[in-house]
């Protein structure tokens, strides 16, 4: 056994025995064991905590063939592999003395390898392929939501939750109470919640928290949105990342900010540059710039995606990066040092963060693999630019729609390379059959525009 692999044992070791601690000290009755669909919805098994030792070795056993886009019915039986340091205790569910905890899974087949469908393994993939050029990933998304409310039985109406603007408190904010209370949910869950504030729309807000390597920082995405639902919920609203929720108004973005380490060092600052970047920053830019029609499909998944992706909202549309212009699709944030991070603008809530932040760091290490050139930074406001003006400048659209990035994905080669045949396959044909869905159905805009009229 190497040092390396006895040092991991050792802390696995000691993160159980903390574990087991705090079951019996929080008397932790269930343990719900969860992971996600490759569209990034979480599913959970529960168990009891006596069988905790059996989740520890991923013994717990569930029917892939029935979560979208695992296992055909023949080769069913998968497995989930708990990753001990997502152990945490729900405190929603703290009462009379009894509480319930969860682990973040990883799905394995049943000879202990990697399921190679599993989203969270996809992510793994990466991290590992950036390892091998000496680089760790380090991600924070921006994730917004919008607050409706709720009907007698729990749905969501298109009636917002409040009136507020971008950062106006009571008694326009009326969802200052729901934040405070997902705060302090997420704090009790082990997040440092950086800010926390009322968001540009009406009834939407955001709350944000601090960096993390690429993999915890999608479990943290992953589990911020099931709390932010969860704590809606019981201020009687429904909360969504749906990325344009209402018409003539800001949609919910998701903002990933990617920085890649080596050691210690943020491998993107340089301080004799004048923006401050350095040439492996540059070129990851440029990896970007090249391959984010190719991976559009991933970070902005649904028909509804690309109607947040329009001028007017201040959602980026256009293909061009600035040190500081937000009109830009890619911005260089003013903090350097060790916080210089590369702040890409298109992805939205709904997408799958494993997937997502996979594919946004493998555009870029292509883009140093092979020493792509950025272009020119665009400090004009692009959104009040003439066609004339960013033909002239080269600055191309992102795919107009779920259909066009589909068939982006499709041609380009960084989908395929990322997910793995059986997670590209199965996510294609997925989105196909929603743009199909989408693309022959009859919509009210139609029938009141046609009916009457032809």
């Amino acid at each position: 056994m190497t040092k390396a692999t006895l040092s991991q044992v050792n802390n696995d070791t000691a993160i159980l025995e903390q574990i087991k601690e705090t079951i019996k000290q929080k008397n932790v009755e269930l343990l719900h064991l969860q992971f996600v669909d490759i569209e990034g919805i979480l599913k959970h098994v529960t168990v009891t905590a006596e069988q905790l030792e059996d989740v520890v070795e991923g013994k717990i056993m569930f029917d892939g063939s029935s979560i979208k886009g695992f296992s055909p019915i023949n080769k069913s039986d998968l497995y989930l592999l708990p990753d001990l340091n997502t152990f945490a205790v729900l405190p929603w569910t703290v009462e009379d003395g009894y509480a319930e905890a969860r682990f973040l899974c990883s799905v394995t087949n049943p000879d202990g390898t990697l399921f190679e469908g599993d989203p969270r393994n996809v992510l793994k993939k990466t991290v590992k392929r950036a390892a091998e050029k000496g680089f760790t990933i380090s991600v924070g998304p921006e994730l917004e939501f919008f607050l409706f409310k709720a009907d007698e039985n729990g749905n969501p109406t298109t009636e917002l939750h409040d009136s507020g603007g971008y950062f106006e408190p009571s008694p326009k904010d009326l969802g200052e109470r729901v934040r405070l209370e997902i705060y302090r949910a997420l704090k009790a869950m082990g997040f440092t919640i950086e800010a926390s504030h009322h968001e540009v729309a009406e009834g939407q807000h955001e709350i944000n928290f601090k960096y993390a390597d690429a993999l915890r920082s999608a479990d943290n995405a992953t589990t911020y949105k099931w709390v932010v639902k969860t704590i809606a919920s019981q201020f009687g609203l429904r909360a969504t990342f749906m990325p344009k929720p209402v018409f003539g108004i800001n949609g919910s973005g998701m903002h990933v900010n990617m920085s890649f380490f080596k050691g210690s060092e943020n491998a993107f600052f340089d301080p004799a540059d004048e923006n401050q970047l350095s040439e492996t920053a540059y070129q990851f830019i440029a990896g970007l710039i090249e391959n984010v029609k190719s991976f559009a499909a991933i970070t902005n998944p649904l028909v509804n995606s690309y109607k947040r992706l329009v001028p007017g909202y201040e959602a980026p549309c256009y293909i061009a990066w600035s040190a500081s212009n937000r009109s830009a699709l890619i911005r260089i944030p003013a903090k350097k040092g060790l916080a210089t991070r590369v702040e890409l603008r298109c992805p939205d809530p709904s997408a799958n963060p494993y997937l997502a932040f996979a594919v946004i760091a493998v555009a870029g290490l292509d883009g140093i693999e092979r020493e792509l050139q950025a272009p020119a930074p665009i400090d004009e406001d692009i959104f009040h630019m003439t066609e004339e003006r960013r033909q002239e400048l080269g600055i191309e659209n992102l795919p107009g729609s779920l259909g066009a990035a589909i068939q982006e994905l499709e041609n380009g080669t960084i989908g395929r390379e990322t997910l793995g045949e059986h997670v590209f396959s199965e996510y294609v044909a997925m989105k196909k059959a929603e743009w199909d869905s989408y693309r022959t159905a009859v919509h009210t805009w139609e029938i009141k525009n046609y009916q009457a009229k032809f």
